[in-house]
Formats: structure tokens, sequence, C-alpha cells
């Protein structure tokens, strides 16, 4: 049986150091909170074969494109859960990574069916990688330093602009949608990892005017403005929530600025608010076995697991689940 690598183990001692911090940002539920309900496991994948569930981007349609990250796939689950498999990026014999080999991380989908996906193997070929929509065909388009980790990936398509969050030299990169070489478009200490927890900006979102951005080290939901064109440079980084250890990628609600958040290793997605307290609204007993990552359409809640840390029983799928209406939410 193929042995799948796996993201090396963060102690446990990080997260009940940081438990208090969820505590402390915890609040009680809102009036205006969505609800989430009715969990479902859409489709189940195959962590023997590396189909670790890693980011989503949907279609018009309701499907869900998903990276399998160390199968190097991107594939495309249909409301009746049938995947089919799109494209498989390059085999790269020589690939390192602190992850074990190559692996695909995050996806974003242009309103022409072009998809954008984040691949990293510790050479040349990490960066941005276009996936052609009526062929599968792949091409580099963006290309990031070897000791480049870049995660969540997210489109403006208003600029033309991809945004890439790279876990390990805590830094925003933007790239046009042509290609080319990445600028990095946002730096500082509220981007990077911590000495405990070494993947920091993670999970990325382009919502009103800004790049959100999530910081799994420092359990952290961050906020950058985005200036004026034609340069559309990064305004100061902002922090809207706290207390959120080993969050990865995140989805709006459609509600304001209230997100749902996976947290990977607490096997926990939470409903963030606006004001930047939170409350956990998935569990492990809903399916979740590591999520990684969250979208949102109408009132369907998508969610990815990855199973990445799971060594007995490793169940990587994709959930869905209902999200309310909410009348109140949006006004704060």
């Amino acid at each position: 049986m193929h042995r799948v690598p796996r993201i090396p183990h963060v102690p446990r001692l990080a997260a009940v150091a940081t438990a208090a911090l969820t505590l402390l940002a915890a609040g009680p539920a809102s009036a205006g909170d969505p609800t989430v309900t009715d969990p479902r496991i859409l489709a189940h994948f195959s962590a023997a074969s590396g189909q670790n569930a890693e980011s989503i981007a949907l279609e018009p349609d309701g499907s869900a494109d998903i990276t399998f990250a160390f199968a190097r796939q991107v594939a495309r689950v249909d409301k009746q859960g049938v995947t089919e498999i799109l494209a498989t990026l390059p085999d790269v014999p020589d690939a390192q990574t602190p992850v074990g080999g190559a692996v695909v991380t995050g996806i974003a989908r242009a309103h022409d069916g072009t998809l954008y996906v984040n691949y990293i193997t510790g050479t040349e070929e990490t960066g941005v990688w276009r996936v052609d929509p009526g062929t599968g065909e792949t091409t580099q388009i963006g290309f990031l330093p070897e000791n480049a980790f870049p995660n969540g990936l997210a489109l403006d398509e208003k600029c033309g602009t991809l945004y890439v969050a790279d876990s390990l030299l805590g830094t925003v990169w933007s790239l046009p949608v042509s290609g080319g070489t990445p600028t990095a478009w946002a730096t500082g200490a509220a981007l990077e990892p911590t000495a405990q927890i070494p993947f920091g900006a993670n999970g990325l979102q382009v919502h009103d005017g800004a790049v959100w951005v999530s910081n799994s080290g420092q359990g952290t939901l961050l906020r950058i403005p985005v200036g004026p064109g034609p340069d559309y440079a990064a305004g100061p980084v902002e922090t809207r929530a706290t207390g959120l250890p080993f969050i990865d990628d995140f989805a709006f609600t459609g509600h304001g600025d209230t997100v749902l958040a996976a947290r990977i290793e607490a096997d926990e997605v939470e409903l963030v608010r606006s004001d930047g307290t939170h409350k956990t609204v998935l569990t492990e007993e809903d399916g979740l076995d590591n999520p990684t990552s969250v979208a949102v359409r109408g009132k369907q809640v998508y969610v990815n697991s990855a199973a990445f840390f799971n060594m007995t029983d490793p169940d990587p799928n994709l959930l869905l689940a209902r999200l309310s209406e909410d009348k109140v939410q949006g006004k704060g």
C-alpha cells in the first residue's frame, strides 16, 4: 500500500497552550448568527492514493473542484458525489518539500472555467499552474522561489490578479493572470509562522475590497485592504480575529464579514463573527477529519477534510451542510 506523506505533526502541547486564547475569543451566540445544520458526507476519497482533499472552488452548477494534495490531482465532485479527475500535475522526481513530496494546495476558478492551482515541489516547478477547462492541460504561469510554500489562492478578476498565501515565507504574493514572476504584495510579522507552528499565512480570500488571510501558527484572521489601481498596493494588515489555532482556509457566509473557518488540527469548523468572536459549528462527530477548506454557495456549505494527521483510519472527504438565511448579521 502506498504510504502517503503527511504534514509534520504539530505538538499537541501547542494546542493546549493556545486553548485559553480560543476560550477568551469565543462569544455567546448572537441572534443574527447564521446556523449550519444537516451535515452529510457527499463523497469519500482514498488516503492511500494521496487523495487528501485540500482546497475547493465551486462550479456554477454546484459541483466542487478539489485539489488532491499528494495525488497531484484536480478533481470535480458533482452534486451526486461522483468524482472525476480533471488534471494531474506533472511528476517531479526530485521534489522535496516540508511535507514530503510534491503537493497541490490552493485552487481558484475564473468565470470562463479556467482553474488555477498552487503546486509545491521544492524545485523551479513551485508556483501557480493553469488548468485548461477544455483539455485539462496544465501550464506553469507563476514562478515562485523554490523554498516557498504557496498555500491559499484567490483570483480577483476585476483587476486580473491572483493572490497567493505563502505559509513558510510569511508573504502574500500577487501575480497577473497572464503569468510571470510574482510580486511580494504583503509581508510582515502578522503573516509569518511561529517557532511552535511552522505554517503562517495559509487560507486566502478576496472580499469587499480586501485580501483576507488566515495565519495558522498565530491563530489569527487578517484583513489587508487593496489600494486603488493601477498599483492595487497592499494597505496595513488588520487583525480581525484571534484565538483560532491551526486555522486553515475559510469562506465568507455572504452576510457582512462573517466567515466559516476550518481548524485542521481541531477537527472543527468555526463561525467567526465580524467582531472577531467565534463559536464551533461543525465537529469530528459530523464527519470532519482534519478539515482544510470551506466554500459557500447560497445555502450550501462545502467542507474538505484531508485526514493529514489521522494515522489509524483516515477519511478524506467532502462534507455538505445547510446554511441558514441571516437577516441580522449583514447589518453589523
